[in-house]
């Protein structure tokens, strides 16, 4: 069973991606693939999540529903999972997945892997959760052998979603819901959306940034090239651990999991901590003057090179592809 997130007719990309995966676990235990959605005018979300390989959606649909908070939705979500008794719940392992996930996990009461970044299941219907652990040098697989349902949260960008498809087959099943307004103790007043918000996950084109970058100053010339082809500037954890770039730009295992078109990688060694968190992306370009520097091995094309001479040449070759983006290369 996984959970469908969405705010304003908005679908989280990470609940697709769970269903993509959820098809694949599914299959192996034999068992039904289901969602859920709750929210108010919600039943078209319902009808995406068959698209994307549910076969069976329960709904709960009401208007004090219209906007999440963790009370009225986690009682929506344990009034489900204890009629239905699905074998593994899956969470978005966003601000609200992980807020929605221990609230439930909590009152079942089951355990709760955190932020995996692989799943499986093995010959005893067991959830083999997988998740960076030991400051990100090792991956932990954890099991949860006595509590049912097993439940994980999981990493947005690590796995694919199925191609949708209007024509699959599946069925809505309407929940009624739990509660009423005058239960419900909390109000929400205002949504105030984020302004020059950095967000990796929907990002097409990343530009990188490792150690190499030298600085601060290195990374305004990467957001340059980033936003000749507009993209989104990102980072190793050395960087920003060096703080020449904030934690909201990191990629990889302590930060954003991506999978963007392209992926240019300037100044980056290739731990396997970074890679992780984008080798998934459609085209991976590599700039390391080091011929040996592990990034090399996972990229289609690897430049070996100063990045402080083919970044300037690649947004030059940018400009002159598309003349309306220029931007001024000092």
């Amino acid at each position: 069973m996984v959970v469908v997130e969405h705010r304003r007719d908005k679908v989280a990309k990470v609940s697709w991606q769970l269903l993509g995966e959820s098809r694949r676990l599914a299959d192996k235990l034999d068992a039904p693939l289901m969602a859920v959605v709750i929210g108010h005018e919600a039943e078209d979300i319902a009808r995406q999540a068959i698209g994307y390989g549910a076969e069976r959606v329960y709904l709960c649909d009401a208007p004090e529903l219209a906007d999440y908070r963790t009370r009225p939705y986690s009682r929506v979500c344990l009034h489900i999972i204890r009629e239905v008794k699905p074998e593994i719940v899956l969470f978005g392992a966003t601000y609200t997945g992980r807020d929605l996930a221990g609230a439930i996990a909590t009152h079942l009461p089951t355990g709760l892997t955190a932020d995996c970044t692989q799943l499986d299941v093995d010959d005893n219907r067991l959830l083999l959760a997988s998740r960076p652990a030991f400051s990100e040098k090792m991956v932990a697989t954890i099991l949860c052998k006595q509590f049912k349902p097993q439940m994980a949260t999981v990493r947005p960008g690590v796995f694919e979603a199925l191609p949708y498809d209007p024509r699959r087959m599946g069925e809505i099943i309407r929940v009624e819901s739990p509660l009423d307004r005058e239960s419900i103790r909390t109000e929400v007043l205002e949504f105030v959306e984020a302004v020059n918000r950095v967000n990796l996950e929907d990002a097409e084109v990343i530009v990188a940034g490792g150690r190499g970058v030298g600085g601060r100053a290195g990374f305004d010339l990467l957001a340059k090239l980033a936003d000749a082809l507009g993209g989104q500037v990102g980072a190793s954890r050395a960087a920003v651990d060096l703080g020449w770039i904030s934690h909201d730009h990191q990629v990889g295992q302590t930060g954003t999991t991506v999978r963007p078109k392209i992926y240019i990688a300037a100044g980056i060694s290739g731990a396997v901590q970074h890679v992780v968190g984008m080798q998934n992306a459609e085209l991976i370009v590599s700039i390391n003057k080091d011929p040996n520097a592990p990034i090399h091995r996972i990229a289609h094309y690897a430049i070996v090179d100063d990045l402080f001479e083919v970044v300037p040449a690649l947004i030059e070759a940018v400009q002159a592809a598309r003349p309306s983006a220029r931007v001024p290369v000092v």
